[in-house]
């Protein structure tokens, strides 16, 4: 992949002095024509050209984009419990673990749900106890079958009803221990409903103060990360789409200092947005040290893993106008230089792809067109 260039024979630089001063666009006044300058030996060294040439490359991408939580490893923890907050068990950035009680509630909630529980599950333990006799009956001839699916079926629905109040308890918190007591019929601590972290991963939200009343599935109490991945949301426009896919990998770096985080791109989005003409991009980056925070500003460079064919030339022959618009000096079989006004594709490396502009063996000047330009302006 390196880029094929000719550099000229030195009579070229030797044909630019020859030609002298004061040597300017032709009469029709052709855009983007340059003038040809005399030079002395000095100069002439500072002038390189080289022929254009195609190669083939994989592209790369630049873009900026935003940091986020990685949705799929964060999580808004809610109340499941209405009542007061008694006490909040863990701060900001503290580690905590699935399962961790994270808030302690005073809840009413909390005592129907045990309530609940014991009442089903002396309802299950009943109803198992009759079915069975019925079936010793049943064996006898001494009741009808009739009776005994009957007796069955209530064993069904008791045994269901305790298994949804054991859930109900479990979503509300209550610990495996307080369970156990209640399935031995033994009293469990005064009621008080716990909030449990859902994810293990680091507390980098808290909503909720002592006190605070919780309503149940609608307050918002904590907000957990698992803050070793993040995503890095970019919005590339549509003219770079082809040259990125899911799977590309990509360089994130933030805007101070110079810390790189590798990422890949795992979402391209289906549409493209009518007023910025781009399309999100999900990169999931890899969070060294939680360096990288929530909505800070990041480059990110995605490099494609597909390559292709096209004109490369050193970042060094493109300059600017005083319109902030690319172009490069190109020979002339007069022996001057003119301007050439061309379209930019991807940078690879030090080189810039040309998709308009130029053409394979143009020869155009690497290095030295600073000087030119300036000497044209005078």
């Amino acid at each position: 992949m390196n880029t094929r260039v000719f550099a000229l024979a030195t009579t070229a630089a030797l044909a630019l002095a020859a030609a002298g001063c004061g040597k300017h666009a032709d009469a029709k006044g052709e855009p983007g024509r340059g003038a040809a300058f005399g030079l002395t030996p000095q100069q002439r060294a500072r002038i390189h050209v080289a022929a254009v040439a195609a190669d083939s490359f994989s592209p790369t991408v630049e873009v900026t984009g935003t940091v986020a939580f990685d949705g799929n490893h964060s999580t808004q923890v809610l109340a499941p419990i209405s009542g007061p907050v008694t006490r909040v068990l863990v701060e900001l950035g503290a580690h905590v673990t699935s399962g961790q009680p994270i808030a302690l509630v005073s809840s009413p909630d909390f005592a129907a749900a045990v309530a609940q529980y014991r009442k089903a599950l002396a309802a299950a333990v009943n109803t198992r106890r009759i079915a069975d006799q019925d079936e010793q009956l049943f064996k006898n001839d001494a009741i009808a079958r009739r009776d005994l699916e009957q007796a069955q079926t209530d064993a069904a629905q008791a045994a269901a009803d305790r298994d949804a109040a054991l859930t109900q308890l479990r979503a509300i918190g209550v610990d495996s221990g307080s369970t156990v007591a209640i399935q031995a019929g033994r009293p469990v601590e005064a009621p008080q409903g716990m909030v449990r972290s859902p994810i293990d991963g680091v507390v980098v939200e808290r909503l909720i103060t002592p006190g605070q009343l919780l309503q149940a599935g609608t307050t918002p109490c904590f907000t957990i990360a698992d803050l070793s991945t993040v995503w890095v949301m970019a919005n590339v426009f549509e003219s770079d789409l082809p040259d990125v896919a899911v799977g590309d990998p990509a360089d994130v770096q933030p805007t101070v200092g110079d810390e790189r985080f590798a990422g890949t791109v795992d979402y391209v989005g289906a549409l493209v947005d009518p007023q910025t003409r781009a399309t999100t991009v999900r990169i999931v980056a890899r969070n060294r040290g939680d360096f990288l925070k929530r909505d800070m500003y990041v480059r990110i460079r995605i490099r494609s893993r597909r390559s292709r064919r096209g004109l490369l030339v050193p970042v060094s022959a493109v300059l600017r106008d005083a319109q902030n618009l690319p172009f490069v000096f190109v020979a002339t079989p007069d022996s001057s230089f003119a301007r050439h006004q061309v379209t930019l594709g991807s940078r690879v490396g030090d080189r810039l792809e040309i998709t308009a502009g130029v053409a394979a063996a143009d020869a155009i000047i690497v290095e030295g067109g600073l000087f030119l330009q300036f000497a044209e302006s005078q």
